[in-house]
């Protein structure tokens, strides 16, 4: 999911760039596939991320409300929940001579699939009647998605109308309706506006609201119709430290707004990435989400893995990077363009290394946990084709392992999850050139070679005997190659390179892509001993989680997107990896670091944050142009309970 800035680090200008938004001071409130995104009084406009959002469109730049008789002096702002906020204000200037303040107003949003509504309620404690004229003032934009994270947003033209307290508003494919009771609503060249006249009773309140209702013909996904199906103060009453408790209310909370189906089957749920440039189907980072939360909730997996399975590819397609068999990496409602960089990535977009053989250990661990037989037995033809593309695609050089290229120059020059172009370094910060090979896609496909085996062989027909033991052999010769091939020794230690480069080179940066081994069975006991070892040391570990990338290396920075930040789903599956190797004490050593973590951002930690050591700063320091909230770094809180509630040799 690349964000990194798109010019050089040397490259000057004498003109203003556009820039990505910063999103480290805005708050957000959501329910998938809508999100509002709003300073701490509600106001949008101020900020380049604010707005409404529906699907991959800003419906709204600005919102903002006003009285004529007073300013709004704003004190509190109170989440309730992902999808409900209410702000607290002043209305000093219609108060009484009194200093205690006496006239106040609540402002209560609530966002729904494709609605935003709030109510205003002004109360009063003044001795006689107050008057005051409120106003709500709309902004219409609807610019894509990409444009205004690339800082090009275009408002697009629209046709309003207004028929009493409501207005329309259409932009073609897109539209909106404010439905105002009991306000004044007009239309002009600055938008929409709608104006209240009230008057307070003396020790009195009175509730005015409105509703935003936004349309989309061209949405690829829809909201969750049915609750879900954890309750987030159960779970979190069994948290062993309380601030894993307040961790797992929120990001359990997060996840339950994060849900969204494809309309043509409504039952089959997955999560979105993540908010704001996420709201939609992506391959890794749907199943690694439904992955870590498995313990929670089996028939996540199981549905996330039917909605992939129907959109497996079936043609060998450059422009999509489609191949047979390949699971897709992101799904839009229209090409995605990223302005400065060339890259055009087509709606159905397949261009990722890793999806195929995670969908397959993701099966594989979704049927251990449970997963009904009949389920699974639906999915062996897409099992089938995954292994297939393992087989007979995925290896693009033939040298046995797994690696990507971009084909025609336009789509993801990195295709594993730390997806930004300056992502595969040496350790001296040169480039590595592809086709890449990356260490911890070699463990995921033996992983995976040896999981389809095993649901072969338990679900299968007589006649897979020979594929069955075919992977059988196939893992255990990656593994002897892998041991070969990728070991470096460096200052920094011995551990596997991050990757092979297009000359069979191991690229020799320490990354946190090697604790992806951990629990795999690519490596061995003790080199799982090591590497966890590796990842908990100084140049690793910054006290808030494990690196992207050593402080040893050349390429180093701790608000560099994948070069020595920290994810906390990264970090997550570092213990998540640690735990099925049978290293609990490590494993929950890297929670002590995530949940610091946490409390330092309120719990809900975004997407990734600076790799700066905790010797240095009392709380992480934010990567400001984070996603929140994300999916897999919610579901990373699930992977801290299961280690702080699992017991020694289990």
């Amino acid at each position: 999911m690349t964000t990194a800035p798109t010019t050089s680090p040397n490259e000057t200008t004498t003109e203003t760039m556009p820039l990505q938004p910063l999103l480290n001071d805005a708050l957000i409130v959501l329910r998938a596939p809508t999100q509002v995104w709003s300073d701490g009084t509600g106001d949008m406009g101020a900020a380049a991320v604010h707005g409404v959002y529906h699907g991959d469109v800003r419906h709204l730049s600005a919102l903002v409300a006003s009285c004529d008789e007073s300013p709004i002096e704003w004190i509190s702002t109170a989440p309730d929940g992902a999808s409900r906020v209410v702000f607290g204000g002043l209305l000093r200037g219609v108060d009484d001579t009194t200093p205690d303040p006496k006239v106040r107003l609540l402002r209560d949003r609530r966002v729904d699939d494709g609605v935003v509504s709030e109510a205003w309620t002004v109360a009063s404690r003044v001795d006689r009647p107050v008057r005051a004229t409120l106003r709500l003032r709309l902004t219409p934009e609807f610019a894509q998605l990409h444009e205004v994270k690339s800082g090009h947003a275009r408002p697009r033209s629209v046709e309003t109308s207004v028929d009493g307290d409501c207005a329309r508003v259409d932009a073609g494919p897109q539209g909106l309706e404010l439905v105002a009771p009991g306000a004044r609503v007009a239309s002009g060249a600055d938008g929409v506006e709608a104006q209240w006249s009230i008057e307070v009773p003396a020790f009195g309140a009175v509730e005015i609201g409105w509703t935003l209702t936004l349309r989309d013909d061209t949405l690829v996904v829809g909201s969750a119709t049915v609750p879900a199906r954890w309750d987030a103060a159960d779970v979190a009453a069994h948290a062993p430290d309380p601030r894993l408790a307040r961790w797992l209310r929120t990001a359990l909370d997060d996840l339950d707004a994060l849900r969204l189906v494809l309309p043509e089957h409504p039952r089959d749920e997955f999560f979105a990435a993540g908010a704001p440039w996420f709201f939609t189907l992506f391959g890794r980072d749907s199943i690694w989400a439904a992955r870590l939360a498995l313990p929670l909730d089996r028939e996540m997996a199981a549905s996330t893995l039917r909605v992939l399975a129907r959109l497996q590819g079936t043609d060998d397609d450059a422009q999509t990077a489609q191949e047979p068999g390949k699971i897709l990496h992101e799904l839009r409602a229209s090409a995605l363009e990223i302005p400065g960089e060339g890259i055009v990535l087509p709606p159905k977009y397949y261009g990722s290394v890793d999806s195929t053989p995670l969908w397959i250990c993701l099966l594989a661990d979704a049927w251990r946990a449970g997963m009904p037989a009949d389920e699974v037995r639906e999915l062996l033809p897409a099992l089938r084709g995954a292994l297939g593309w393992i087989r007979d695609s995925g290896d693009s050089d033939g040298d046995g392992f797994l690696d990507y290229i971009d084909r025609l120059g336009t789509g993801l020059s990195n295709q594993g999850w730390k997806d930004s172009g300056d992502s595969i370094q040496w350790r001296d910060g040169t480039l590595a050139e592809g086709p890449i090979a990356l260490c911890e896609v070699q463990a995921y496909a033996y992983e995976a070679a040896l999981a389809g085996a095993d649901l072969l062989a338990e679900f299968g027909e007589a006649t897979d005997a020979d594929d069955i033991a075919f992977w059988r052999e196939w893992a255990a010769d990656l593994k002897k190659r892998f041991a070969e091939t990728y070991w470096v020794e460096t200052p920094e230690g011995r551990y596997p390179a991050v990757a092979l480069d297009r000359d069979k080179r191991p690229v020799d940066t320490l990354t946190s892509n090697i604790g992806h081994l951990l629990g795999t069975g690519i490596l061995s006991p003790d080199d799982e001993a090591h590497v966890a070892e590796l990842l908990r040391g100084e140049s690793m570990s910054s006290g808030y989680g494990i690196r992207t990338m050593s402080t040893g290396a050349a390429g180093y920075w701790p608000v560099s997107y994948h070069g020595g930040s920290v994810w906390v789903h990264d970090t997550a599956i570092c213990a998540h990896g640690m735990l099925r190797a049978g290293r609990i004490d490590d494993a929950r050593a890297v929670v002590a670091g995530l949940l610091d973590a946490a409390e330092g951002f309120a719990y809900r930690v975004p997407e990734l944050h600076a790799g700066d050591p905790r010797t240095h700063s009392s709380v992480p320091t934010p990567y400001p142009a984070a996603c929140r909230p994300q999916a897999w770094s919610a579901a990373a809180a699930v992977v801290c309970l299961t280690t702080l509630t699992s017991a020694p040799g289990a």
